[in-house]
Order: C-alpha cells, then sequence, then structure tokens
C-alpha cells in the first residue's frame, strides 16, 4: 500500500489534527503507534479513526492521548495522485487574570502559569513507552540497535541519544524520562555495576516499582553471570531476564514491543 504519513509525536486527547489535501480524493486518516507499525511492516492496520475525503481541510480530532500519526493514501481501486500537509492546531489560551503584582515579569510569569494549568499539562510532557538505563560502555553493541529496533516497532524511546541536547540538564532529563515511562529496560554488565548514573536511574525504577505496585524493570544481561547479578543485587538476579547471547536484538525488541503492547490494552 502506497501512503502518506507524518509522525505527529505525543497528543493528548482532543488535540485536533488539520490535513491539507492537494489531488484526488483519499482516506485521511489517524493511526497511533501499534497500528502505523503494523501498517509499515505488514501493509495493514487493526484501527483508525478518519474517512475518506475530497475537500479540505479536514479536522480530526485525537481521539485518546498518545503517540500519534497521519496517514493519507488512495482508497482500493482509485486512481490518481494525491499530496497532503498535516498540522496540529493550538488549543485554546486561558483567560488573562489581574495581576495583583506590579512587576512585569511576574504577570509573564503567572500567564505562563496559567496556559500550562489549562493545558494540564507540565512544558516538557511526554509519556515513552519505555526507558533504557544502561552503561556507556554498551552503547555499539547492544544499547544502540535495541533503541533502534524498538523504535522501528513503533515505540517511543527513551535513549538518551534521541532526547538529549547540547545544553540539557542531565539529571532532570533523566528524572523525566524515568517518571513518564511505562517500563524500564536496565541492560546490566560489568561496566553497569561500576557507574553512577546507571545505579542512579536503576534506584529510580526500584522506587517508581515499589510505589506503583505493578513490575516495570526489564533486565537484560550482557556479559554478566546470575552469581554476578546476585552479588550486584539479589531483588534483580530474582526478576527473570534475557541474555544478550541467548536472544538477538530483533527478538528481544519483539519481546518487549509485545509487552508494551498489551500494557497499553490493558490501561
Amino acid at each position: 500500500m502506497q501512503y502518506i504519513h507524518s509522525d505527529l509525536g505525543f497528543r493528548k486527547k482532543g488535540d485536533v489534527v488539520e490535513v491539507n489535501l492537494r489531488g484526488s480524493e483519499a482516506n485521511v486518516l489517524l493511526m497511533d503507534s501499534s497500528n502505523f507499525s503494523s501498517l509499515r511492516s505488514r501493509g495493514t492496520y487493526r484501527e483508525a479513526f478518519g474517512a475518506t475525503w475530497k475537500r479540505s481541510p479536514i479536522h480530526l480530532s485525537v481521539p485518546r492521548s498518545g503517540h500519534w500519526y497521519g496517514v493519507v493514501h488512495m482508497p482500493l481501486g482509485y486512481r490518481g495522485s494525491v499530496r497532503a500537509g498535516f498540522s496540529v492546531l493550538p488549543g485554546p489560551l486561558p483567560p488573562i487574570r489581574e495581576s495583583a503584582s506590579r512587576s512585569p515579569l511576574s504577570a509573564i510569569r503567572q500567564a505562563a502559569d496559567d496556559y500550562s494549568e489549562a493545558m494540564d499539562v507540565a512544558p516538557d510532557a511526554k509519556e515513552y513507552d519505555v526507558f533504557i538505563s544502561h552503561a556507556g560502555e554498551d552503547k555499539g553493541e547492544v544499547v544502540r540497535p535495541l533503541a533502534h529496533a524498538l523504535r522501528e516497532l513503533g515505540l517511543v524511546v527513551w535513549y538518551e541519544e534521541f532526547e538529549m541536547r547540547i545544553g540539557d540538564s542531565l539529571r532532570r532529563k533523566i528524572d523525566q524520562g524515568l517518571v513518564a515511562s511505562r517500563f524500564g529496560v536496565v541492560v546490566l554488565s560489568p561496566s553497569f555495576f561500576a557507574k553512577g548514573w546507571p545505579n542512579y536511574e536503576l534506584d529510580g525504577l526500584v522506587t517508581r516499582e515499589v510505589v506503583g505496585g505493578r513490575p516495570l524493570i526489564l533486565p537484560v544481561w550482557h556479559k554478566v553471570t546470575r552469581a554476578d547479578v546476585m552479588t550486584y543485587s539479589p531483588s534483580l538476579a530474582d526478576k527473570l531476564a534475557r541474555q544478550t547471547g541467548d536472544v538477538s536484538i530483533v527478538d528481544l525488541a519483539a519481546e518487549i514491543a509485545l509487552l508494551v503492547q498489551r500494557m497499553r490494552v490493558s490501561a
């Protein structure tokens, strides 16, 4: 199936996507990550939101919060060509409040706070399916290929090469990722055991598990034995893990993606 698509990123329920068509009549659809991944890999999908349109602009409302894609394709049996442009319309601005402060800076801060409150989301809010905790020494062999494989399967992945930009606060960005991720993939290795930041991330994931009351840590053992993990953390050694020497990156990514999809369905 030939189609045009646009990655709309994380969108909140009720966000309005505007699509402008040029050319023939076409199917204009919104798809979540799971269905778009199926379309890309197999040419089919289970669920999409939209219809066949000829006139534009077309306005589609996001049915639930999550990562969304806009897709345009010709109906079966139709001939012609079509081009499409996608944009997300801004939400309404909150009403201006009278500020008791005489400081212009205070008024600006109050307006920014009011807007964030009205949107019911923090300025940097984003949801992730998976947070990858690792040591830098394991990037080339395991972590980078795994991150890209998960992304190819339609998952939203917190991985530092995807998320960090020059000037970012490392601690703040890590904390945001830890809070906003459904699962934490922890690549345990000799380098992981010896590093400070990976242990900081693991502490955050363990705290979330304890407070949230559900398992979210997915251990991957790389060049370590059960005895090594037991020495480092008996509680981690008790979790079912995957060994990089026993499973391919592709198969590991597929297993993680299946777990995430099940979590999405039950949410």
